[in-house]
């Protein structure tokens, strides 16, 4: 580069791209929905369901202390049951929810004692003494009458006979927990969690979860403020749908992707793109993502088995060695890892197109984080597998414990995860930073490199939660992971990324793409942040956490709803462009991906998410059916899919084009995408809707019990999900596992360290090189992209981008 166009790229290169009034937008949104939620924090830590100090009788007799609820809570977590069973309505949906099911029980042994000792209207005293709250703040002590330590007692003896049962009839290991004190430990934990679903709060008719579960034996019915929320929140999402319609209406030419449409241009095909060591070391990135796929959907169909046979897998006892806590861990985390990796993989891989440059070393420190990920994923593997089989020199390890569902890594691998993060954003940095010194700070390299760093910052805060900590804290603070990691931030990053690849293609502007970027920020800030509390409605928060949780949740379909409007012309960019051109478009099924994403992002993640987040329907649905079928529209179907399709995207240029297999491509778009509609709308949907229908007719506990899943009709229905499946593992998932191995086995040479920013994979025609430098070009010169290594130069007092100097009158909204 010359010091002509140093000088050029300081003075020109610094101007932001945009009006002001966007960043500033931005900010709002950003600054309010965290002062929301700092404000909401102090209330988890100072309103939530109280932990007593020691738990008494009615002479003062210790029953069960602070302590050993915690140590309970340590062994519900570290024992796998969270992904056996729920707490409050959070965890794995084969076994029952823990809240309700001691709630019922101890309720049942409570009315038949008030029976027999002939007190008149059993029912009514029953339900009186389990809402009368006996908590003393001040000394911290909670006080039980003889009925319920007599509940207790008899409980303990229950748990110790079903975690304790030597057969595996109930899908988990041979006496899986029999240590007395650790059964009486466990049981603390679930009677607390029950204490507090029916125990009113101080001065008000309604218990520290909002008279969750459903129970009317306690009188537990929804809420005032469930039904008011509910409605109002409904109200929200009309409102908001109707003002985005009408902004989307009157500013239509200026919103959304536009195309460069007064751009010819000639696609560089692969083959003809060099690409830099750390690019090239990308494709065993995706060759791991597409083997931890394939096991991750391999554990999910035996996860999904154990649904239609407890003891039996094609006749062999599975749960002997694998059983369903422990396959349901690695299928969660492994959903987590492996799209995860491939946006890092993708990242890596872009970095040097953007910088112009690739620094010396970068593909070492690249295989240096694919063994850190690969030592996550076995550290994963094992200690998850270590923990809940519960070796007595394991107990307790940071090495061999497992936490929190979808935070299940042990502490040590939970850490290195966070630091491998860190180390994948430094390796982004480093690639960039020669870049980013010349751009406006809100400029494009700017916006991915804020973007990077939100990935590792926001995984970080799971660290807050530990087995020790709070229920109702813990809950707050996972769910940052849960929800803002990967539904508002890994969003933001998958549309940094979309964005940029448009733009290297010359699909858009610079422009409109960074405008693009700040209103999905916008529009998902605006409800995402703020909508993290729909997931704790009945976790012994505050009610403001339901009012806020509702509303701003119901705003999250909106920008969904607009990804939607805008999937036609996002569907006809590449399409256009390639009409122009004289080379075909190489990135089709790569597009037919991210097109995928935005089909599930509004069906999986707004329709049947909204579903699942008004509050009165999840008082009756979570935790059931209803919530998987969630999950796997909005995880598989938008991250999935983007994470397939970005791996698409570089190994089509890594892979030498002779041995490019275009019908693989298309067989594994059309085969994962028929599979996930095929097990969400032939089973999930259908068994979620029964299974709300069961809860809100015959009651929340007998809707989640064992007797229920396995009824005849809901066997069939699971057993419909077969073909699905099949489709989805070997017409989906194996030919990208070939594609990515011919990534690893077909790879061409890396043979360049700097190449032209942003228009790599664009071989302009004259035409589009002077609209790009501003100067003529005489007729029959040739522009573009170079396989040699060295930049194009650019004239002195010209931008070297061409979205930044357009000459078209179309420049998109500018404030």
């Amino acid at each position: 580069m010359s010091v002509i166009e140093k000088s050029d790229q300081k003075r020109t290169g610094s101007e932001i791209a945009i009006s002001k009034g966007w960043v500033q937008g931005v900010a709002l949104v950003l600054v309010f929905g965290f002062f929301v939620m700092g404000v909401l924090a102090y209330r988890t830590y100072t309103h939530s369901m109280p932990l007593p100090q020691q738990v008494v009788s009615e002479d003062g007799e210790v029953i069960y202390t602070q302590e050993q609820i915690t140590s309970g809570q340590n062994i519900f977590l570290s024992r796998g049951i969270q992904q056996y069973g729920s707490i409050v309505g959070h965890g794995a949906y084969l076994g029952p929810d823990y809240t309700a099911e001691y709630l019922r029980l101890s309720t049942e042994h409570i009315h038949e004692q008030l029976e027999a000792q002939g007190v008149q209207e059993p029912a009514a005293a029953t339900s009186e003494m389990q809402r009368t709250n006996r908590y003393d703040e001040e000394t911290g002590t909670l006080v039980l009458t003889d009925e319920q330590i007599s509940a207790f007692e008899e409980l303990k003896g229950y748990y110790g006979d079903f975690f304790g049962d030597p057969t595996t009839a109930n899908g988990l290991i041979p006496n899986a927990i029999t240590d007395e004190q650790e059964i009486h430990d466990l049981t603390a934990f679930y009677a607390w969690t029950a204490w507090a679903s029916a125990a009113e709060r101080p001065g008000l008719d309604y218990s520290y979860t909002n008279n969750w579960p459903a129970e009317p034996r306690v009188d537990n019915h929804p809420t005032a403020d469930i039904l008011v929320w509910s409605a109002i929140s409904l109200v929200a999402l009309l409102g908001g749908l109707g003002i985005l319609f009408a902004i989307f209406g009157r500013w239509s030419n200026k919103l959304g992707w536009k195309g460069n449409d007064t751009t010819a241009l000639k696609f560089l095909q692969p083959g003809e793109v060099g690409i830099t060591k750390a690019q090239k070391s990308t494709a065993w990135f995706f060759l791991v993502v597409s083997l931890l796929f394939l096991i991750q959907a391999t554990v999910g169909a035996s996860v999904e088995h154990y649904r239609v046979e407890l003891q039996g897998f094609f006749g062999f006892d599975l749960a002997q060695i694998f059983p369903f806590n422990l396959a349901r861990t690695w299928h969660v985390q492994l959903s987590l890892l492996w799209t995860a990796a491939s946006f890092l993989a993708a990242a890596i891989f872009l970095a040097p197109i953007i910088a112009g440059r690739e620094p010396k070393g970068q593909h070492l420190l690249s295989y240096g984080l694919l063994g850190a990920v690969a030592l996550v994923v076995v550290g994963m593997f094992g200690g998850t597998a270590i923990s809940i089989y519960g070796p007595e020199w394991a107990k307790d390890s940071p090495f061999f414990s497992q936490q929190w569902e979808y935070l299940d890594l042990p502490r040590v691998f939970q850490v290195l995860l966070v630091i491998g993060l860190f180390l994948w954003f430094i390796i982004i940095f480093r690639a960039i930073r020669s870049r980013l010194r010349t751009e406006s700070k809100f400029n494009m390299p700017w916006l991915f490199a804020y973007a990077a760093l939100a990935i590792p910052a926001f995984y970080a805060v799971g660290l807050l939660a530990t087995n020790e900590t709070h229920l109702t804290v813990a809950e707050f603070w996972r769910f940052w992971v849960v929800h803002l990691w990967v539904e508002d931030f890994l969003e933001l990053f998958t549309t940094v990324m979309v964005a940029y690849l448009f733009v290297m293609l010359g699909v858009v502007r610079r422009k409109i793409a960074i405008q693009i970027i700040l209103l999905d920020v916008i529009l998902y800030s605006a409800g995402g942040v703020i909508g993290t509390m729909h997931h704790l409605y009945f976790s012994g928060t505050p009610v403001e956490h339901m009012a806020l949780g509702a509303v701003f949740s119901a705003l999250e379909v909106i920008p969904l709803t607009f990804l939607t409007v805008e999937a036609w012309t996002f569907l006809q960019l590449g399409s256009r462009q390639e009409s122009r051109s004289s080379a075909p478009f190489p990135h089709r099924w790569a597009v037919m991906f991210l097109v995928a994403v935005g089909f599930w992002n509004f069906l999986g993640a707004g329709v049947f998410g909204f579903l699942v987040n008004l509050p009165i329907v999840s008082y009756y649905q979570i935790g059931t059916s209803l919530t998987a079928n969630h999950a796997h529209g909005s995880m598989m179907g938008v991250y999935g899919m983007m994470a397939v399709g970005l791996a698409l995207f570089a190994l089509r240029y890594i892979i030498k084009p002779q041995k490019w297999p275009e019908k693989l491509a298309k067989i594994s778009f059309w085969s994962l995408n028929i599979g996930l509609a095929w097990m969400m709308f032939a089973t999930l949907l259908p068994l979620g809707v029964l299974q709300l229908w069961a809860s809100v007719n015959q009651g929340y506990f007998e809707a989640r019990t064992l007797g229920y899943l396995t009824q005849p009709g809901n066997l069939a229905l699971e057993w419909m999900r077969m073909p699905g499946d099949v489709v989805f593992l070997i017409g989906g998932i194996l030919p990208f596992v070939y594609i990515a191995w011919l990534g690893v086995r077909h790879g061409i040479r890396a043979t360049v360290t700097r190449m032209e920013p942003e228009t790599l994979f664009v071989e302009e025609h004259p035409e589009a090189r002077e609209d790009r430098t501003g100067d003529a070009v005489a007729v029959g010169a040739t522009a573009g992209a170079r396989t040699d290594g060295r930049s194009s130069e650019v004239p002195p007092g010209r931008t070297r981008y061409a979205s930044d100097r357009r000459r078209d009158g179309d420049e998109g909204p500018t404030s």
